[in-house]
């Protein structure tokens, strides 16, 4: 039974007072002077039954504009993808949602093993040899990667394509300050990482190069060439990897990555204002020792039955302390879960469409957009986002969308001054032709 508080009657609080030997609340501060404590009244508003506020909150609620009741072409690393009904239901059973941190495998045996199947799913979609039982979210398990790579390799610089996520760069960057490590960006050329730059930038004390795939512009960077340069300089090639992507792409493990990650918030679960989501992190064997978080690994017992343990845990902070390679002692276990269940749900033909439909709709979306006279900026392969010049102000071009009920783009123009007026149109596998048709109808009219 959920409970969405426990009321304290007044029979309750005597008791409570009896118990510590007092008469009044008031005794229990006789220690702080009178002079100091607080005499007023707060500056709040009377409390309301419960009929009353839950009334207030839902009107508040329905101001918000979500992607329930509005068509959502904004992605930019959050996405409004199909998830199946199944993931809720099993996400809610009370042996999941309550559970705690698995230290006592003979009692999380489920925790443990829904772990493992989600470590699986990772590796394999990611071509890695080996994953995490996940991290709080994209970035910061890209900034782990990062400072995973320069405590391998002990050197100072990080190089990070000038089209990864900014956000992403911004987390990365915070956590390098700390360990006095150096962010530089690599120049883009046509949407994607200059390769001619990153020779240029790279050097012995070079301890990784981050890009993504497919990166923040939608466009599908050649991984292959990148991988080669930062082995060549001895460093470690880390990709920041849409896990949907991977359906139909060539996963980063099979071009030379050496550590993958992501958000794994495509599959399975709701865009939430942002988060929480659920980060993975993938490495090769060589790293394994390294990784950061917790690795749940397969055994048997003493009577040879299968079993689910926490192990290779001599990484961790509570076990290593100073030495630790990460402060991370948890996971996004419930999170992981989910897309455990909706990876499981598609299956692998399904996860195969899904991302197919991506490519197909915005595909469609660009030519639409081509054919009613805007510029599509960048011209090479994309997964399911486009950069369109939208001739005007973005913000209120939304602000115009909405009152349409459609959520437009993500405004460039906030992070990146020469994309001005430029808007990313993110195109997922549940918008239809229509609410493409309809989007740039609306945004054509409003050029008129």
């Amino acid at each position: 039974m959920k409970h969405r508080y426990l009321p304290m009657t007044e029979q309750d609080k005597q008791e409570m007072l009896d118990r510590v030997g007092v008469a009044t609340i008031d005794e229990l501060f006789a220690d702080i002077p009178e002079k100091v404590r607080f005499q007023g009244n707060y500056n709040i508003k009377p409390a309301k039954s419960e009929a009353a506020l839950m009334k207030e909150l839902l009107q508040l609620a329905g101001k918000n504009k979500d992607t329930a009741s509005n068509v959502s072409f904004l992605g930019a690393g959050v996405y409004n993808h199909y998830k199946p009904v199944i993931v809720d239901h099993v996400i809610s059973r009370s042996e999941f949602y309550t559970a705690y941190t698995p230290y006592q495998p003979e009692i999380s045996q489920g925790e443990l093993q829904a772990i493992f199947e989600f470590q699986t799913m990772i590796a394999e979609l990611t071509g890695m040899d080996i994953a995490n039982s996940s991290m709080y979210d994209g970035g910061t398990a890209l900034a782990e990667a990062g400072m995973l790579a320069a405590g391998h390799t002990r050197r100072k610089k990080l190089l990070v394509s000038g089209a990864v996520h900014p956000e992403y760069k911004d987390v990365v960057t915070m956590y390098a300050y700390g360990q006095s490590i150096d962010v530089v960006t690599i120049p883009t050329k046509d949407g994607v990482t200059d390769v001619e730059a990153l020779k240029g930038l790279i050097d012995e004390q070079t301890a990784g190069v981050i890009v993504q795939y497919p990166n923040f512009f939608g466009q599908i960077e050649n991984l292959q060439p990148l991988a080669d340069i930062t082995h060549e300089a001895k460093g470690l090639f880390i990709v920041s990897a849409n896990p949907l992507a991977l359906g139909v792409l060539t996963p980063p493990g099979k071009l030379g990555a050496d550590i993958t990650v992501g958000d794994a918030q495509p599959f399975g679960i709701s865009e939430a204002f942002g988060g929480p989501h659920c980060g993975y992190f993938a490495v090769t064997t060589k790293l394994m020792r390294k990784v950061p978080g917790r690795l749940v690994g397969e055994t048997v017992d003493q009577d040879g039955r299968r079993g689910y343990v926490l192990t290779l845990q001599a990484r961790e902070q509570h076990i290593r302390r100073d030495k630790a390679t990460s402060n991370i002692c948890s996971n996004q276990a419930l999170l992981a879960l989910a897309s455990s269940v909706a990876m499981t749900a598609l299956g692998k033909q399904g996860m195969q469409e899904m991302a197919k439909q991506n490519i197909v709709k915005t595909r469609y979306a660009k030519n639409a957009f081509e054919a009613a006279g805007f510029e599509v900026v960048y011209k090479g392969a994309h997964f399911n986002e486009i950069v369109v010049n939208t001739k005007h102000n973005v913000t209120q071009l939304n602000k115009a969308l909405i009152e349409k009920g459609i959520i437009g783009g993500f405004d460039l123009g906030r992070v990146y001054p020469e994309l001005e007026n430029h808007a990313l149109i993110a195109v997922t596998e549940i918008r239809t032709k229509e609410e493409i048709d309809a989007l740039v109808a609306e945004m054509g009219a409003y050029n008129e």
